[in-house]
């Protein structure tokens, strides 16, 4: 018998615990191709607050009184799916519960043992490696074609993808500004090589993105990562260089309340030649896959990039680390442990 977490009812803005309900899924036998999954590590990321609502998107919406779903780390206990043992590590899609049955449709995926075997932790796969790190890596280097030499600006940087960016920018010789909210992540964004921090909850966005600047002796940015949308991305908008690429990931900002978001600087696309592009991390990733892990292997190997993790104990506080993503009760890869 495993449990596993069911969206009861739609929110209406910030979720509560009244939209969800932890219920048990009996055993059942097992059909072709399909697993027994042991869960040990669940993931909980922004992008699950938009399958939260009926509205059509690049992601199938939850269906009410159905299990949710999202990226698991989890070993095989019994196997009908060909290439797939018991004892198997597997990264697949049959997170908010604690185990049951995976079949293809949630994309199982073996673990490469030779990166177990030199150390790497199971977890890294549910971000670094995995969903979090493939975002930061695909939209700063594809997306933004960001380049040595280049200014860049990551909101959110003391998140999962926003941290990740960071590291990857300054590998590449980048000049990094981030916004972070706080003086305890402030300081982790430094720890991680960023040149400077803006923490916006000090004061306006746009004052500390031009002080950042100004102290650095640059212009302007060249490339604006964004993870917040609202102030954030209007501040990029200010004080962007002529041609300066937007990779435009996500806007937390707006999840919740969906308010139309007002951009005072927005006009300054046209003279600037800004190129805004928005992009999701499936669309690229497979065309990419091998180079991506080679390189952020090395990156991570190297040291070059770290991560930390705020880590939930049990099934049970699967809805409290995922709300947490929304008032930023987390450092790095927000995880649940099983």
């Amino acid at each position: 018998m495993s449990k596993a977490w069911h969206l009861i009812s739609r929110p209406q803005g910030l979720p509560t615990m009244d939209n969800f309900a932890l219920r048990e899924m009996p055993d059942t036998a097992l059909e072709p191709d399909q697993l027994r999954v042991r869960n040990l590590w669940l993931s909980v990321d922004p992008y699950m607050r938009g399958r939260m609502n009926d509205a059509k998107s690049y992601a199938a919406s939850f269906q009410i009184d159905q299990p949710m779903t999202g990226g698991a780390i989890g070993e095989v206990v019994e196997s009908r799916m060909e290439g797939f043992a018991p004892g198997d590590l597997i990264l697949h899609m049959g997170g908010w519960r604690d185990g049951g049955v995976v079949g293809l449709d949630m994309m199982p995926n073996k673990l490469p043992r030779a990166a177990l075997d030199a150390g790497m932790t199971p977890q890294t796969f549910l971000h670094n490696m995995g969903l979090t790190g493939g975002t930061a890596w695909i939209g700063l280097l594809r997306v933004a074609a960001a380049k040595p030499g280049d200014v860049v600006f990551v909101s959110a940087a003391a998140g999962a993808v926003g941290s990740a960016v960071v590291q990857i920018a300054k590998a590449r010789e980048m000049t990094v500004i981030g916004s972070a909210g706080g003086a305890e992540k402030c300081a982790w964004v430094k720890e991680l090589g960023a040149d400077a921090v803006v923490d916006y909850k000090v004061g306006p966005v746009l004052a500390g993105l031009a002080q950042a600047l100004g102290d650095l002796g640059k212009p302007g940015i060249d490339v604006y990562f964004d993870n917040v949308g609202g102030e954030h991305l209007d501040a990029a908008f200010a004080t962007a260089n002529d041609f300066a690429r937007f990779a435009i990931c996500g806007m937390i900002d707006v999840y919740n309340d969906g308010k139309a978001q007002e951009m005072k600087y927005l006009i300054r696309s046209i003279p600037a030649r800004i190129r805004m592009e928005g992009f999701i991390y499936t669309d690229q990733f497979f065309d990419c896959m091998e180079e991506f892990y080679a390189d952020m292997g090395g990156l991570i190997a190297s040291g070059a990039v770290t991560i930390r993790e705020t880590v939930h104990d049990g099934i049970e506080s699967a809805p409290d680390a995922f709300l947490g993503l929304f008032s930023g009760a987390n450092m790095g890869k927000m995880l649940v442990k099983l």
